[in-house]
């Protein structure tokens, strides 16, 4: 076996008792392998942590001086402002950044990730709506270190930068419930942690210290995108609700725009208050109120934590949560 720590096609050849043509032609899930051989090969490069170096071998340092930073869609206003809080504190620390979108699809997601391995990347930020059991496996059996960045880990494995996002939407319904009794939740799909455990049980202890209660008729799921906001003004007026917690600021931007197309005032028919504070909130007419949030920090905590789990320094906290507060503009009263 190598004595460095970098494991080679060879190294994976030798324990499965195959050729390296055999291991290439499974890595490469080519279909001319035997069942029982592809399982051995896959189970030894699972034991090995093999990955297909995509960088030259020999580096003195075995260091890339180099950070993946994963985001699930590049266009997203929120993932962009903790880029470049990202971008900033790695160029201090003399790190290059590969930035790679998932496009919210996880099959991708996981061959984004793979592929920031292949290339050797010394750690990894990951900005994503969930964790996908196939993603913790992938982390737990690599050893590049990962930091999470405005993405929960309920399972607590993962050290992570966020702000406490039941709490930040319990304070929106204490808000609105002033004036409202139907406060819908809007949100992306409730099977993100983020969405269905975490938010949602803001909203819903918001309700129970306000003596509201809790409908399941004023929840509402989408894809977080401006169209699906717009799409969904009709139902959420529908249902009754006069005021909206909004999960994503795109969606909200949407349900603006959809609310005045069917007639509505903002906010003197209907208030929102959105929660990520991204620039969008300014975009808009009215300026949407929202839950305040240091993106650019996030993103800057996230990589002086990398760098340190890079450098083997202890961590004072795995789990770091920065301070929240509501900018209340015009689409509240």
């Amino acid at each position: 076996m190598n004595t460095d720590d970098t494991i080679t096609i060879y190294d994976v050849a030798r324990e499965a008792g195959v050729s390296m043509a055999t291991v290439s032609r499974v890595v490469n899930g080519n279909k001319n392998v035997k069942e029982n051989t592809r399982k051995r090969v896959l189970e030894v490069i699972d034991r090995l942590d093999y990955r297909p170096n995509a960088v030259a071998r020999g580096l003195a340092s075995k260091k890339t001086t180099t950070v993946g930073v994963v985001i699930p869609n590049i266009a997203n206003s929120y993932f962009s402002a903790l880029a470049k809080g990202i971008d900033d504190i790695a160029a201090m620390y003399k790190y290059n950044i590969v930035l790679a979108s998932s496009d919210e699809d996880d099959d991708k997601e996981i061959n984004v990730i793979n592929t920031l391995f292949a290339k050797q990347v010394d750690g990894i930020i990951f900005m994503g709506y969930h964790l996908t059991e196939k993603i913790r496996a992938e982390f737990s059996r690599s050893r590049t270190p990962v930091v999470l960045a405005g993405t929960v880990d309920l399972e607590d494995q993962i050290p992570s930068v966020n702000i406490d996002y039941k709490s930040a939407t319990k304070d929106v319904v204490d808000t609105l419930a002033k004036r409202h009794e139907k406060i819908a939740f809007v949100s992306g799909p409730l099977i993100d942690d983020i969405n269905g455990k975490v938010r949602l049980a803001g909203y819903k202890a918001g309700l129970e210290e306000n003596q509201l209660s809790y409908n399941e008729g004023l929840v509402f799921e989408a894809k977080y995108s401006y169209q699906d906001g717009f799409d969904m003004a009709e139902r959420v007026l529908n249902s009754g609700a006069t005021a909206a917690y909004v999960g994503e600021d795109e969606l909200a931007a949407g349900l603006l725009n959809g609310l005045f197309a069917a007639g509505k005032s903002v906010p003197e028919d209907f208030e929102i208050i959105t929660s990520n504070d991204s620039p969008i909130t300014s975009y808009t007419r009215p300026n949407l109120s929202s839950i305040s949030q240091p993106l650019y920090d996030l993103g800057a905590v996230s990589m002086r934590m990398l760098t340190k789990i890079m450098n083997k320094e202890e961590l004072e906290e795995k789990d770091v949560f920065l301070n929240h507060g509501l900018s209340l503009r015009q689409s509240t009263k």
